[in-house]
């Protein structure tokens, strides 16, 4: 598959980092904000189920990517944006040997997938990995996430909810702690801290 446009776009942002003094002196940390930003933005138009915006917010977050490898690209013994579409593609045929090679497809997916990555990264805990800098309630649920695929034995509640149940009872909590003076947000961190303690815990008394 011919991809003349994407080609395109690396020749233009390779100009732009030779012609443009604003994009010849930006650096990986000086693009983060607004990496984070096009990311938001992506999110939004996905919510908002409007493909034109998606269409708009992808080719911007497929700069910020550009942009990385560029740099990248221009440093020596720096990879090059070849470099990071080989990595992806070798990753994703090393998880799906259901796809790739003859293994049967495994009955748990989600936990298939965090078990090879685990051992492909040899990471020991199911906290390895999990950036410091998500939300307080995203760094929540990929520890709970984390914890079930992998069999970390924690005492939580399983019981079904709908989407909008959830939805309301989230919202619902967090009135109710603004009314009682209490910043969710920080209560929240402080039960994470307990969680990723029980966590610990749990996987040094396996085995």
């Amino acid at each position: 598959m011919s991809l003349p446009e994407v080609e395109r776009l690396v020749a233009v942002m390779s100009a732009l980092r030779r012609g443009c003094p604003w994009d010849a002196e930006q650096t990986h940390a000086s693009l983060v904000s607004y990496l984070i930003e096009e990311t938001a933005e992506t999110v939004e138009a996905i919510e908002a189920r409007d493909a034109d915006h998606l269409r708009e917010e992808l080719g911007d977050l497929l700069l910020q990517v550009l942009f990385h490898a560029e740099i990248e690209a221009e440093r020596e013994g720096g990879f090059s944006l070849e470099d990071v579409a080989r990595g992806v593609a070798d990753k994703l045929v090393a998880r799906h040997p259901y796809v790739f090679a003859a293994e049967q497809v495994p009955m748990d997916l989600h936990g298939s997938w965090e078990r090879r990555k685990a051992a492909e990264k040899g990471r020991r805990s199911v906290l390895e990995g999990i950036p410091e800098q998500l939300s307080a309630l995203a760094r929540a649920n990929r520890i709970i996430a984390r914890a079930r695929s992998r069999g970390v034995r924690l005492r939580l509640p399983d019981a079904p909810i709908e989407p909008a149940e959830t939805g309301a009872g989230l919202l619902a909590l967090i009135a109710r702690a603004e009314a009682s003076g209490i910043d969710p947000d920080q209560v929240l961190r402080a039960s994470i801290r307990e969680l990723e303690d029980q966590v610990r815990v749990a996987e040094s008394t396996v085995g």
